[in-house]
């Protein structure tokens, strides 16, 4: 396993950590001065600042992205709904080629209309064909221009409104399923926030390989959790081993970024930003 104590080359810093605080442009300033090598943007903060501006400024700063956040959102009640989310993840591939991303990250979708606190329907088994359908149909855009997809199970608590694919094992039937051949153009997300409960996890990481996996998000799970989307915690204020997972993963090949995705309005959200960036450099260094 790769010694991360001495410097924080393989940090990268998912920048919902700090959207509170800063914009794009800034967080990509606040990063390159701290020699953190990459980031993962969300597109609302790309098209606050303007894709062409936001991938000169990552030019100019030598700065890589260790993924694009996101694209997904397949289920809806109508064709016309279908069709639009499809033409809004053929819009994230192409942004996220603009920005020579690694990989768009998907996190799928629920229930039509969860989200706004209306679903059309209670059959997850319907969104999950949309899920299937709409990756399929995306895939085969993203595999035309080089960009891969990795899709991010999240946990169960989020089926209804954010993500229908709840396990690694579910996201990798998919990949299985659209990418038989392991190409490199589907693979999956590990977020330690979202699996690190599951009890087949070493073996799905290991079934994965270095082919399928696309992406590492760290973060940690607080005792008592207060707000089950926004209350995450700094690596190694919560209980989940993420060294252990860690290791799962470059067992299996993985070598890329771990990627630090920190929702947290009661706490890191308060905190200045530079003050965040800085715990995030020793928390990589000691609990990752």
């Amino acid at each position: 396993m790769r010694d991360f104590s001495r410097d924080h080359r393989w940090l990268a810093i998912n920048t919902a950590t700090v959207r509170v605080q800063w914009p794009l442009d800034r967080i990509i300033d606040e990063c390159a001065r701290r020699g953190i090598r990459a980031i993962s943007p969300w597109r609302d903060q790309v098209a606050a600042i303007g894709l062409d501006n936001i991938a000169k400024r990552l030019r100019d700063a030598g700065m890589a992205l260790s993924g694009y956040c996101r694209g997904g959102m397949f289920p809806a009640s109508t064709t016309e709904g279908r069709r639009r989310a499809l033409d809004d993840n053929r819009r994230a591939v192409d942004e996220a080629k603009t920005l020579n991303a690694p990989c768009l990250v998907l996190v799928v979708g629920g229930l039509p209309g969860a989200l706004d606190g209306a679903p059309a329907h209670k059959d997850i088994a319907a969104a999950r064909t949309d899920v299937r359908d709409g990756i399929a149909a995306t895939l085969a855009y993203a595999r035309s221009v080089g960009m891969p997809l990795a899709i991010e199970p999240l946990h169960p608590m989020y089926a209804a409104d954010r993500a229908c694919v709840n396990t690694l094992e579910q996201a990798l039937d998919l990949c299985d399923a659209l990418d038989p051949q392991a190409s490199g153009a589907l693979g999956v997300a590990v977020d330690v926030y979202h699996v690190w409960w599951d009890p087949k996890l070493q073996a799905q990481i290991a079934r994965a390989g270095a082919r399928r996996l696309l992406a590492f998000h760290v973060c940690d799970w607080l005792v008592p959790t207060r707000d089950l989307l926004n209350d995450r915690g700094m690596m190694g204020d919560g209980v989940i081993d993420i060294p252990r997972i860690r290791g799962w993963m470059e067992e299996a090949g993985f070598a890329g970024y771990s990627e630090v995705e920190i929702f947290s309005a009661e706490n890191w959200w308060k905190r200045e930003g530079g003050e965040v960036l800085d715990a995030c450099i020793a928390r990589h260094r000691s609990a990752v």
